[in-house]
């Protein structure tokens, strides 16, 4: 069995974290992950702290193992999240789009291990220098918010600029992309995509469906001309929006075009007004299967790979 130093630091079975994707990484889909021996991670998005620590408080009630939260540093609610996460005294937090630092002190103060992601080599270098315990380098082939950087790119210089374990992230979706992972230097996976699959993830079936039929070329990339790229699948919606973000519609009206429009489609299922996140190997996403199933499948389809295993790995 695949295990490395990220086990040892949270305390589970396999190195296998799930993406914390908001609206959709909730409390039941984390403690499937967290039972099936990952790091289950609930989202708080831009949802604020109340909603959070039901969710983490959901999870607690499904598991006994290890569970952390992501937090969106742009949200409106991110101060009040990093005080649920500290309160709640999660394993660990995960943090996105932005510089987590003066939350740092109050997280580990409470034992919680912090582990940014990090889209760049200076990012990762400084995060080294504040004390995080783990670094999640996720390249641009993700869903969600992304940087410039693929996975393959961006993985090796993470690794040669930190101490730290280093957590690949950004299409990931089977045994192959844990096994290169690895490769790359990193001693755990990130998935997001995958777990869309999961039979405990909430989605509407509609979404469920979109991500179990994709193709190669799913995806496209809006939000740039606002400095916040973001992946997402081909939906009318995706397209209208990158009409209008080089349309010449005012950065304002722009901004509150996307607005809901992930909780539209992860609720409702809306084809005409949701964005439907994904990352790249969408298409490699090809059954329905509880997230413990998942994470087993992965890591068994890795072994092999890995026989000639880099001395990182146990």
């Amino acid at each position: 069995m695949i295990q490395s130093k990220i086990c040892e630091i949270l305390g589970i079975t396999y190195p296998v974290f799930q993406g914390g994707m908001a609206w959709i990484a909730d409390g039941r889909l984390a403690a499937a992950v967290s039972e099936g021996g990952g790091l289950g991670i609930v989202a708080a998005g831009n949802a604020p702290g109340t909603y959070v620590r039901e969710q983490i408080r959901v999870a607690r009630s499904m598991t006994d193992k290890p569970v952390g939260v992501n937090i969106m540093l742009m949200s409106p609610f991110a101060d009040e999240v990093a005080a649920v996460a500290a309160e709640e005294k999660v394993e660990a937090v995960t943090t996105g789009a932005g510089n987590p630092a003066k939350y740092m002190a109050a997280w580990k103060a409470a034992g919680i291990k912090v582990m940014p992601v990090v889209p760049s080599v200076a990012m990762a270098k400084l995060m080294t220098r504040l004390g995080a315990s783990a670094l999640i380098a996720e390249g641009g082939e993700s869903g969600g918010h992304v940087g410039e950087l693929t996975t393959m790119v961006l993985v090796p210089q993470i690794c040669d600029a930190t101490s730290l374990p280093v957590i690949a992230a950004g299409g990931i979706a089977d045994g192959r992309g844990v096994a290169a992972a690895f490769m790359l230097g990193a001693c755990g996976v990130q998935m997001g995509t995958r777990f869309l699959s999961a039979s405990e993830c909430s989605i509407h079936p509609a979404y469920k469906e979109k991500i179990l039929k994709a193709t190669d070329l799913c995806t496209m990339v809006t939000g740039k001309r606002l400095g916040h790229p973001v992946r997402s699948l081909r939906t009318p919606f995706a397209r209208e929006y990158a009409k209008a973000e080089y349309g010449g519609m005012p950065d304002d009206e722009l901004e509150a075009l996307a607005t809901g429009t992930l909780r539209k489609a992860v609720q409702e299922g809306d084809n005409k007004e949701g964005c439907f996140l994904a990352g790249q190997i969408a298409a490699m996403v090809k059954k329905e299967q509880p997230a413990a199933e998942i994470i087993k499948e992965v890591m068994e389809e890795a072994e092999p790979v890995l026989r000639r295993a880099p001395s990182w790995i146990k």
